[in-house]
């Protein structure tokens, strides 16, 4: 089976508010970062399958008759996503050595770019091709790294299967799936997600396969159809933290203290639903320095309660200390207790002022990026529309 090259591209994710709230029920904001990972798919004529994953150091490959063998006969009955294949899964983790403590990034990866290639090729003849990804997003960072990962794999590999058509046309620099389309790639990134997180949430490929901002509450995600593009810097501030220890520490907080803890819940909801109403707003009306203000505000007030709640750090209280001094508002983004936070750039804000934040940011060791939310989802690349050090990246493998 021959198949056609394509670059894809997805984005990462921030939460915008609503962090640890949304565990208890909760309204959390989500919103795709403009921090992109690209896979390009090429088809060989090696006899071999292939994945190169220059970020992790990581290039390996199989002979097609290798991976002959894995199959087994319910593999690939259909297209449609079903639960995770057991048997495939079992075969796949004794084939690349996989054990129980063996769950590094690079294992992970390579474990669902197979399952996700047999599980679409298995019931016909598998194709020689190679993947390349590359990513600008850090991994293990609280970004959706992985989920960007999945959905590029997804949608990729279901292209290349017939299971969906290309949308680009020779005329086209970009584009986009359609809505089925998309369900269907969301559907097969989250299994890729699964194979990688064990339980997650599916936020994180929903807002890689749409884009946008994502509306989280009690398991249900719902795309929001119209948010401005906002400025941001993403601070990395790399300080390492367990989102397990975390979230179990605010629920004893709660236990402790239901008087106190549960208003501070409630108001984060507040907060949540007030910044979702203030960009719809900026959506349907000329924006205005209110709608900034508020935005700040809001900001400020949700971080303030992520400190109530024990989630804060001292790296944390510097990226703020140090953005203020320069009038600008941030709040960590995710678990916390370290890991990464966002400040919010208004449209007028001087170069000059966001070059020497960065500079200033940089000088306690964090790494600092100025980016965009609420940018596209996942889609289809022309060559020509990929940036020329992500395309020399990609082509050099």
């Amino acid at each position: 089976m021959q198949v056609k090259e394509c670059i894809v591209s997805a984005p990462g994710k921030a939460i915008l508010h609503g962090e640890h709230a949304v565990v208890h029920g909760k309204v959390a904001l989500a919103v795709s970062l403009n921090l992109r990972t690209y896979l390009w798919l090429k088809p060989s004529s090696t006899g071999k399958v292939g994945i190169n994953l220059p970020n992790i150091d990581t290039f390996i490959s199989w002979d097609l008759s290798e991976l002959k063998q894995l199959l087994h006969d319910s593999c690939a009955k259909t297209k449609e996503v079903k639960q995770l294949d057991a048997e495939l899964i079992k075969r796949l983790r004794e084939f690349i050595g996989v054990t129980n403590g063996n769950l590094d990034t690079r294992t992970m990866a390579t474990l669902s770019f197979l399952y996700m290639y047999l599980s679409l090729f298995g019931s016909g003849d598998l194709p020689s091709l190679t993947v390349t990804v590359w990513s600008e997003l850090p991994t293990g960072a609280g970004l959706g790294s992985s989920a960007a990962f999945s959905v590029c794999l997804a949608s990729a590999l279901l292209s290349a299967s017939g299971a969906i058509p290309t949308p680009l046309k020779d005329w086209d620099i970009t584009a986009r799936w359609s809505q089925e389309h998309m369900e269907l790639i969301n559907s097969w990134a989250f299994q890729g997600e699964m194979i990688i997180h064990g339980n997650p949430s599916g936020v994180d490929n929903a807002v890689g396969t749409w884009g946008g901002m994502l509306r989280f509450l009690s398991g249900k995600i719902i795309p929001l159809s119209r948010v401005p593009l906002l400025r941001i810097l993403l601070t990395n501030t790399k300080v390492p933290r367990s989102t397990k220890v975390l979230v179990a520490g605010v629920k004893d907080k709660m236990n402790k203290f239901p008087s106190i803890m549960y208003p501070v819940l409630e108001s984060v909801d507040a907060i949540s639903c007030t910044c979702e109403k203030t960009l719809s707003d900026m959506t349907s009306e000329p924006i205005t320095g209110e709608h900034y203000n508020v935005l700040e505000e809001l900001i400020d007030i949700n971080q303030h309660h992520l400190n109530v709640m024990g989630v804060g750090h001292t790296a944390l209280d510097t990226l703020c200390s140090v953005t203020l001094a320069r009038g600008l508002h941030s709040k960590l983004t995710g678990a916390g207790g370290g890991g990464c936070g966002i400040t919010l750039l208004r449209p007028e804000t001087d170069c000059l002022v966001i070059q020497n934040t960065i500079q200033d940011l940089q000088s306690f060791g964090f790494d600092c990026w100025e980016t965009s939310i609420g940018g596209p989802g996942v889609q289809q690349h022309s060559p020509h529309s990929v940036k020329e050090e992500i395309l020399e990246v990609l082509n050099l493998y």
